[in-house]
């Protein structure tokens, strides 16, 4: 099973944010997190901020604490509801897609020392009600992360099976999900894995998608698969992540610039190395980027700033400024999962159940 990040630290003070050091930087530029306490208390791993007032939020299965969780604010964070399936308390859900306040799947994983296969589950109604449109038939297979072009059209992929990546593809929204051909699926590595970050499969546009993959061994990079005609064929690129680091999320602000986050999930001299690469041509080659200060789980493109984008991870948060080269940490506190709305709003989520909106100076929340 993959896995999300190798190590807990303690929520730091969300009052106290640290101030980004470097050049290109000012005071009334400074970014900054705006805390709000959800209504779990469990640990939530991935976030889907929809516009200025709807946000979606996941999580479950954190370092092995039991405890799953849908959280939904429609009031731009003021308030938020607990919306998890009946039933889905003890799950490991890792990803949310939400398409407005009341439509949303839900991705959790497998339980297999349990019997409990991977699931997909659909709400119309804001959560008041879910629909099981899902269920792995082999209760091993590990289905990670969805991701979707449009309002029908998504894809969801696992761990490799063999040398190929499962998919899963839906025509109708998430109402039903069927597996993929995987004829134009390049091989990989018998073992390899995608994390379960909820960004490890991402989109742009109606047609490119992309998923980044762990290490597979000694001599085995990290790689990012791309299609560009909805999922029916796919390339792949090395990145140069160093050996035994993964690719943990991604971010497109376009068809050709992206940035892909990672590093190593269990290192083991104890100490988190973060990794960041760039690719400027799709995803067809990618070079290494500015080094963060540890391990990042999740990293989003800022939508109405060019070339700055924020990522987030276990020991706290770095924004660029430049497109990846340089990053500086602004906040220490423990956050996994990180999405912008269209509008430029952007949230995350993390230990405890805490959301966070991301501001700039004396923006207020």
């Amino acid at each position: 099973m993959s896995a999300v990040v190798g190590m807990v630290l303690s929520l730091s003070d969300p009052a106290v944010a640290s101030p980004v050091s470097g050049a290109g930087h000012h005071p009334e530029a400074s970014p900054r997190w705006h805390f709000t306490q959800t209504a779990t208390s469990n640990t939530l791993i991935a976030v889907d901020a929809v516009n200025r007032s709807t946000v979606w939020a996941v999580g479950g299965g954190f370092q092995g604490v039991v405890g799953g969780a849908v959280v939904r604010s429609v009031d731009g964070g003021r308030s938020w509801r607990d919306v998890t399936p009946p039933g889905a308390a003890s799950d490991d859900i890792r990803d949310v897609e939400a398409f407005d306040r009341d439509h949303a799947l839900v991705l959790a994983l497998n339980r297999p020392t349990a019997g409990v296969p991977a699931r997909i589950y659909r709400t119309a109604d804001g959560g008041a009600s879910w629909q099981q449109v899902f269920r792995a038939a082999d209760p091993e297979a590990f289905f990670s992360s969805m991701a979707f072009f449009d309002r029908r059209h998504g894809l969801a992929v696992g761990d490799a099976v063999g040398t190929k990546f499962p998919l899963l593809e839906t025509t109708d929204g998430g109402r039903s999900w069927r597996p993929a051909p995987s004829g134009g699926m390049p091989d990989t590595v018998p073992g390899n894995g995608v994390p379960a970050t909820g960004t490890s499969l991402i989109t742009h546009g109606r047609h490119d998608a992309w998923f980044g993959t762990t290490s597979a061994g000694a001599g085995h990079r990290a790689q990012v698969f791309h299609t560009r005609n909805g999922g029916r064929t796919w390339t792949v690129a090395d990145t140069p992540v160093p050996d035994g680091a993964n690719i943990a999320s991604l971010s497109f602000r376009n068809r050709r610039d992206g940035l892909a986050v990672g590093g190593n999930f269990s290192p083991p001299d104890g100490i988190d190395l973060g990794a960041v690469v760039r690719t400027s041509d799709g995803g067809a080659s990618w070079a290494l980027g500015g080094t963060p200060a540890g391990l990042r789980n999740g990293v989003a493109w800022i939508p109405g700033r060019r070339d700055t984008a924020i990522a987030v991870g276990p020991d706290g948060s770095d924004i660029t400024t430049d497109g990846g080269r340089t990053w500086s940490r602004f906040d220490r506190t423990l956050l996994l999962g990180i999405n912008c709305s269209p509008h430029g709003d952007c949230w995350a989520v993390g230990e405890g159940g805490v959301a966070a909106r991301l501001g700039f100076g004396a923006e207020s929340p």
